[in-house]
């Protein structure tokens, strides 16, 4: 062979050997990825051939009250999937199954599509809680729809229809929540509000497996060798503090009143929640089986706003409720002693402007107690003005106000009370704080806004003479072994107020109810209750008369009633915010019948009789809303008493969303 065709010759060798060199290490690359690195994945595919693995969902954990009564529990019920590892024609199974179900066929794939990156062998729930017409359906045709499962399933319920903001609600696990690798995975059942969200470790158990042998069409043979059962593990029992008695009459007196609002009573010792209530609200039993589209828009289109917890996230005027930290600030300070007196003509004057006082003939001389009880507005302008804004904002915050709770619940928002810097800090031109405005903060007005929780913390803490309690549920845990009390969180702080602060300002309360002050509707004979009315402005006056005719919000005034009982050994604290009630009386009656429930049970005597629907009782001609007018010659003052930083107050819950 010439010597040109052999190098030619050896050339295509070397160039075959180079190929099939290639080749081979490309196979021997793909063996090992396929036999090592991705050994588990085929393994299981291959184990499912003739094996299937199906999810045995564990319960959740029931909840009880504080008296072992029943709150949440688990019912069974049916879902129904398909099995793609077992499916011919996907296509032909969600049309069939769509049909057999009256469920939009887009709705079925898009729940496929969905899952779509899942292992084929893994079922993709179409339906939760169906129907029993649901079920028959399916298994009517089992021969055609091979590769649809029909399994029982517990379901979240939730029996009582009572505190939906509290314990919130279940839904699937988000595919956000399955990234973050918070030991959930797809498909997963987890609390997305409430203390189903805060305590969800607790109450979500660990899921159990059975293998089961199934035949060539994916059939299941029963009694084979190899089918294995791993039970599931329940959630661990939780215990709450709540009383589902005085639960139970809270949220009757506000449906008897046709009211809405929020109510939060504590145990003022210890900061143990007896009960909590934000209405309008919501059906959680609509969440268990995964809640519709439709229902899921109402809800949060709803001009209502069910969604909105407004315990701890509604923001409001107190009104004259904050005329106790105004007390507390100037007693404290030393600028006043509960003798001080101040003389009432129906209005006063600061900084060249007249500022009225809510009864045209003024109340006289009053003193600290007594203008506590009757909440003389002159009263608490001047010794307001005496004390200034640092001093008020330094004590209301001692007391709670102004500050997160703490409460073990989520998304809690924070209150505000108003200071110089607060304005510097939030308002365009860094704005420095007029001492006019100090005497709208000291009468609840003006940029004063606060929550439900925080005012029940207020309370509590005058109550029990100084100690800001964290407001908390969860009382123990049963893990299986029997209950284990749960150790109640610390108290925020504690401050040591002067007797005299103490005795004043608690036989002020006590008038309020017992004398002549406008919390009459709250008194219980034997009991000693003590409270304070409190009509918070939804719009200043000059901003109603701006806006009438003009919109379709509800601006009548707001209602507040803080209360405790017994005044001298104080057992159960609260505060009840009731919207539009237009005077802070018509909350009295609701705190009332809450008061009524705890020392009837704990006096071993039948509950009270539940309120009967009724119109709301026409409010006291005290305490209402003062028109100060526009004031803009004043150049100390030179915004709306009512309101010092927008004519409508800005982080009003019945305006800001």
């Amino acid at each position: 062979m010439p010597q040109e065709d052999r190098r030619r010759l050896d050339g295509r060798l070397s160039s075959l050997q180079f190929v099939i060199m290639v080749a081979f290490a490309i196979l021997a690359v793909s063996f090992w990825v396929l036999q090592v690195v991705q050994h588990a994945k085929f393994n299981e595919i291959a184990e499912n051939n003739h094996q299937r693995t199906l999810a045995l969902r564990a319960p959740r954990g029931m909840v009880f009250d504080r008296d072992g009564h029943v709150l949440v529990e688990n019912r069974h019920s049916y879902s129904i999937s398909i099995v793609r590892e077992q499916t011919k024609d996907l296509p032909r199974t969600v049309g069939l199954l769509a049909s057999l179900l009256s469920v939009d066929e887009a709705v079925v794939r898009e729940i496929v599509d969905r899952h779509r990156r899942e292992p084929t062998f893994r079922p993709i729930v179409i339906v939760q809680d169906a129907s029993l017409a649901q079920v028959a359906a399916v298994s009517a045709h089992h021969l055609e729809l091979s590769d649809v499962v029909v399994e029982e399933v517990p379901t979240r319920q939730y029996p009582e229809g009572l505190a939906a903001h509290l314990f919130g609600y279940v839904g699937e696990v988000s595919d956000v929540q399955v990234a973050k690798g918070d030991g959930v995975k797809s498909g997963d059942i987890v609390g997305k509000a409430g203390i189903e969200q805060i305590y969800n470790n607790f109450l979500m158990g660990e899921d159990g497996i059975k293998t089961v042998v199934v035949n060539s069409i994916g059939r299941e043979i029963p009694d084979r060798p190899g089918e294995e059962e791993v039970p599931p593990v329940e959630g661990k029992r939780l215990q709450l503090t709540i009383d589902a008695d005085i639960q139970r009459a809270v949220e009757e007196s506000f449906h008897a009143f046709g009211y809405q609002g929020a109510a939060v009573i504590l145990e003022p010792a210890t900061g143990e929640v007896l009960a909590f209530t934000s209405l309008p609200a919501y059906d959680p039993n609509a969440f268990a089986a995964g809640i519709d589209p439709a229902s899921w828009a109402a809800l949060k289109n709803d001009a209502l706003l069910p969604l909105n917890d407004r315990a701890i996230q509604g923001r409001y005027s107190p009104g004259s409720t904050f005329k106790l930290a105004v007390a507390t600030a100037a007693l404290e300070e030393g600028v006043i002693t509960p003798d001080f007196k101040v003389y009432c003509p129906g209005h006063a004057n600061f900084f060249g402007r007249s500022f009225k006082c809510w009864k045209p003939g003024g109340h006289g001389t009053m003193d600290l107690r007594h203008a506590i009880e009757q909440s003389c507005n002159v009263y608490f302008y001047t010794i307001g003005n005496m004390t200034g804004i640092d001093a008020i904002h330094k004590w209301a915050t001692l007391l709670g106000l102004g500050e997160k709770s703490g409460i073990d619940l989520p998304n809690e928002v924070q209150g505000l009370v108003p200071s110089p810097e607060w304005k510097r800090e939030n308002t365009k031109n860094h704005e420095k704080w007029y001492a006019g405005e100090t005497i709208s903060v000291a009468i609840g007005q003006g940029a004063v806004a606060l929550t439900p929780v925080s005012m029940a913390v207020y309370i509590s803490t005058i109550a029990n003479g100084g100690t800001r309690v964290t407001p908390h549920l969860l009382k123990a845990v049963d893990e299986g072994s029997g209950w284990k009390p749960v150790p109640a969180p610390p108290p925020h702080s504690q401050v040591a107020l002067k007797a005299q602060t103490v005795a004043a300002i608690h036989e002020g309360l006590w008038m309020v109810v017992n004398g002549a002050g406008t919390g009459a509707r709250a008194r219980i004979a034997g009991h000693d209750v003590s409270g304070k009315t409190g009509t918070a402005q939804v719009i200043s006056i000059e901003g109603g008369r701006t806006a009438a005719g003009k919109t379709t919000k509800d601006l009548r005034d707001h209602g507040w009633f803080v209360f405790f009982a017994p005044r001298d050994n104080p057992q159960i604290a609260g505060a009840v915010f009731v919207e539009h009630a237009v005077h802070g009386a018509n909350a009295a009656p609701i705190a009332k019948q809450a008061m009524e429930t705890f020392f009837a049970k704990k006096e071993k005597r039948p509950l009270p009789e539940p309120i009967k629907p009724q119109a709301p009782p026409a409010p006291p001609k005290e305490e209402q809303r003062v028109a100060d007018g526009p004031n803009p010659a004043n150049p100390a003052n030179p915004v709306n008493h009512a309101n010092p930083v927008n004519l409508v107050n800005p982080v009003n819950h019945a305006n800001q969303d």
